[in-house]
């Protein structure tokens, strides 16, 4: 095969997969600590929107405004997350429907869509995007310069995050409670743990950490905000938790087979290879619906390792 198109298609495999793995990496938090949030797709729009949003209105260096534009976009999907905490966490509302709802609320047919026919940014080309930096002037090094030295700071900063997350969870004592809390939150409860506030930062985090990655959509990958970008990618990042076994590393990994897939067309129609696009938009999809039916099954259930309290409301006894 073409050396040209296989670099070609892991850098594909790696911008498109971004985004996945920051809002993955925030459903996983979230689900670690025992919260199902069903919501990452509508806070990823928003994401997206007000960050546009933020980056189209400000003036100033490019850089600038795109890390305020990222703080933006990180503080519209945490605020989204603080809803869904407080409805499933203190009000002990279903999860399930607290998330969905707060698809529904901030989705397509709902506050990002009217947010942006208010602010008038739809069809609008972005005065500011996230551009790839040669990093140690080692981007032109053949095969490896491409994918590993010639990325987008979004791109890094993921990878950071991958890190900081795995050290996290396994290396840390706060990160020992985070998983004792999604697995036996009475126990962690009983050793002093303070299960209500591990669930909401974690949550929160979570959402804003989804709030980036839709942000992504708008900043890097095509500067231009219309309604529904994010095409379901919130979706796949939940299944994406699932395939990864709530683990970050498993994690980013599949974040850019579900990166591949989502690209591949593109890629492929680069290089002169003519197939009907609506084979390539499919795959993503039909590999989540493969994820989640091997989930299902009782003896995958046994051994992914699903948090025991995932998706429980905790409610403390008084004693």
């Amino acid at each position: 095969m073409n050396t040209d198109l296989v670099v070609s298609l892991i850098v594909s495999a790696i911008v498109y997969g971004t985004p996945l793995v920051l809002a993955g990496l925030g459903e996983l938090l979230a689900e670690r600590s025992g919260v199902l949030n069903l919501g990452v797709e509508g806070m990823m729009l928003m994401g997206a929107v007000t960050g546009f949003y933020a980056s189209q209105q400000l003036g100033g260096p490019g850089w600038i405004v795109l890390i305020v534009a990222m703080v933006v976009a990180a503080l519209a999907g945490g605020s989204m997350a603080l809803i869904h905490a407080f409805l499933s966490i203190t009000v002990r509302v279903n999860q399930i429907v607290s998330g969905l709802a707060l698809t529904i609320f901030a989705g397509v047919i709902g506050l990002s869509t009217y947010a942006g026919q208010v602010w008038n940014i739809g069809g609008q080309h972005g005065l500011h995007q996230l551009n790839r930096v040669d990093l140690l002037g080692l981007g032109e090094v053949p095969i490896i310069g491409p994918i590993l030295f010639d990325q987008d700071p979004f791109v890094y900063l993921s990878w950071g995050l991958v890190i900081l997350v795995t050290w996290y969870l396994y290396r840390t004592r706060t990160g020992l409670y985070l998983r004792a809390v999604g697995e036996a939150p009475r126990s962690a409860d009983a050793m002093g743990v303070n299960v209500t506030k591990y669930r909401y930062v974690h949550t929160i985090v979570g959402g804003a950490l989804a709030g980036l990655g839709g942000a992504y959509f708008t900043l890097a990958i095509a500067p231009i905000w219309t309604a529904g970008l994010t095409a379901g990618v919130g979706w796949i990042a939940i299944a994406l938790v699932i395939f990864a076994f709530w683990r970050p590393d498993v994690l980013v990994l599949g974040a850019y087979l579900f990166g591949a897939l989502s690209s591949l067309g593109f890629t492929l129609q680069a290089y002169g290879v003519q197939m009907p696009s609506e084979i390539f938009s499919s795959l993503p999809y039909l590999m989540t619906i493969v994820v989640l039916a091997g989930a299902s099954t009782t003896m995958a259930r046994r051994r992914i390792g699903t948090p025991a309290a995932l998706g429980v409301p905790y409610v403390r006894e008084e004693g």
